[in-house]
């Protein structure tokens, strides 16, 4: 006798989840050791940070082609939010470059982890507001979407999961993933240290 097993692949985002998980967690503790909320003046560093990378994947919101494959990722842009929030500190952004071109996998595969790390921005905006930091003045990118991360997220994955891509163009997205996670890394080290 047999047994007949209906077992689903997971899904793209829990692959991309379980490739990235190691790097994840790295950058996760790296933001928190640099302790952003400790001191308005590493809130300063803190957004300058923030701006490197959304200003890097900017022209990836704006992208036309993304546009019809994640259809309201034009309004999930955090960089104006990011922008307002220099103003409301009297902060000027610093210097920082688009991203290069990139493919169309290895676009979802930077966007699957920018978006991601809205989900994290809950804990982090609670503690910018302990500094007096918040969705209307100086924490504006940290806010939450009006019907809440949890769905917003689940749309933005529900729509990644959706997209047909090749054999090799999974491998591309995965590796993007991980690349994305490596420069924020290497952000954390440059933007964040003391």
């Amino acid at each position: 006798m047999s047994i007949a097993t209906d077992v689903e692949a997971p899904s793209r985002a829990k692959r991309l989840k379980a490739v990235s998980n190691a790097a994840h967690e790295r950058v996760d503790n790296g933001v928190m050791q640099a302790a952003p909320f400790a001191s308005a003046e590493n809130y300063a560093r803190f957004l300058k940070f923030q701006y490197h990378l959304h200003r890097r994947v900017e022209t990836l919101y704006a992208d036309a082609a993304l546009q019809e494959l994640l259809p309201d990722l034009a309004e999930r842009s955090r960089l104006e939010a990011l922008e307002q929030d220099f103003v409301d500190l009297g902060m000027t952004p610093p210097e920082a470059d688009l991203g290069p071109a990139l493919s169309l996998a290895e676009a979802l595969g930077w966007l699957y982890v920018v978006e991601g790390s809205n989900m994290g921005a809950a804990i982090l905006a609670k503690e910018a507001a302990k500094l007096g930091f918040t969705a209307e003045h100086g924490a504006r990118h940290l806010a939450g979407h009006p019907e809440g991360r949890a769905l917003h997220w689940r749309r933005f994955t529900a729509a990644l999961n959706e997209v047909e891509l090749t054999p090799e163009e999974e491998a591309r997205i995965e590796a993007a993933a991980t690349e994305a996670f490596l420069h924020v890394e290497t952000l954390v080290g440059r933007e964040l240290a003391a």
